[in-house]
């Protein structure tokens, strides 16, 4: 069974592979070549991403030398980030960016 923390928005996405939301939609789309489409499940306009689908999809389109992981603790940091700008605004954002 799938759990709420397994599910991804398309903004998570992004931010986990470091492009842009209209990137990932493009992939989803089938839309970017050299790369598979990447299985998403459609909510009207939305899409969500299983977490299992995501790592799936990313060792299959795996290319040797090119690529750079992230570290989890990096992404997990932009989170963070992430959820501390709703809760302190948007200048705070762009303090702790430049503090980073």
């Amino acid at each position: 069974m799938t759990t709420l923390r397994e599910i991804l928005t398309v903004r998570d996405v992004a931010l986990e592979l470091r492009c842009s939301v209209a990137h990932v939609y493009n992939v989803i789309n089938g839309k970017v070549k050299n790369v598979s489409r990447l299985p998403s499940i459609p909510m009207g306009r939305r899409k969500l991403i299983q977490r299992d689908s995501l790592e799936e999809w990313k060792k299959t389109n795996e290319q040797a030398d090119t690529d750079v992981m992230i570290a989890p603790s990096k992404i997990d940091a932009v989170r963070r980030m992430e959820e501390d700008s709703y809760a302190y605004g948007f200048v705070n954002l762009v303090w702790l960016l430049l503090v980073i």
